[in-house]
């Protein structure tokens, strides 16, 4: 097809996933998102929804539409066997980050931003940033590139969470802005971001393109 709406939605109408995940010890007791944080104890539940226009742009461009950003490669995989839901694969989320890169043909080292999944987890935070500190260990800088997580700010939209991610990075490059990650006090101990090429926006940062064109990664782990 020459343009398609791409989106999600996320309403909450029943008690029954709640229940669920409370009972499992995965939802925060304080009702607040805290990715990469040392308190990080669990993920809240948010509603929205989100659609983007999709088009060539090439088309784009002939159409004279304005254009917000390029989605220039895209990856998907599974994770395998794994310990459960809350225990992802570190080893499955770095080899997609790297066919993703291979699929847009942009190195690591061009990535200024990385929309996290980031689910304020204590579990799921470190294994996240370590399949990320696995896809750009060819980079030798490290903390150069800027990490958050929009599920600070609005909950996990569960269906509508990649979307989610995907609009706030759209506006980032629009406004030439990077919003903080919340409720960050701490880093998460066991995360080794001195180490790493990453480093969490805590606070309100111009996303500068004096040097290269603003480019970044989206993570969305089902």
């Amino acid at each position: 097809c020459s343009s398609a709406l791409v989106g999600g939605v996320q309403v909450l109408l029943a008690p029954d996933i709640f229940i669920d995940c409370s009972q499992a010890g995965m939802l925060a007791p304080d009702g607040l998102c805290k990715p990469f944080d040392d308190r990080a104890n669990g993920f809240v539940r948010g509603e929205g929804g989100a659609l983007v226009l999709l088009k060539r742009l090439s088309d784009a461009q002939r159409d004279g539409d304005t254009i917000h950003a390029v989605i220039r490669g895209t990856a998907v995989n599974h994770d395998g066997h794994t310990n459960g839901l809350t225990a992802p694969s570190s080893a499955a989320q770095a080899l997609l980050i790297r066919r993703a890169h291979e699929a847009a043909g942009v190195p690591p080292e061009a990535i200024g931003y990385v929309e996290a999944h980031g689910t304020g987890t204590a579990l799921g935070d470190p294994i996240e940033v370590e399949a990320l500190t696995q896809a750009f260990s060819a980079v030798a800088r490290s903390q150069y590139c800027a990490l958050g997580s929009v599920k600070s700010n609005i909950g996990h939209l569960e269906p509508a969470a990649g979307v989610a991610g995907l609009l706030k990075v759209v506006l980032s490059l629009v406004h030439g802005e990077l919003p903080p990650t919340l409720h960050l006090n701490s880093p998460n101990r066991h995360l080794l971001l001195e180490s790493s090429p990453f480093y969490v926006v805590d606070r309100r940062r111009a996303w500068s393109n004096a040097a290269s064109p603003r480019r970044a990664g989206v993570s969305s782990f089902g």
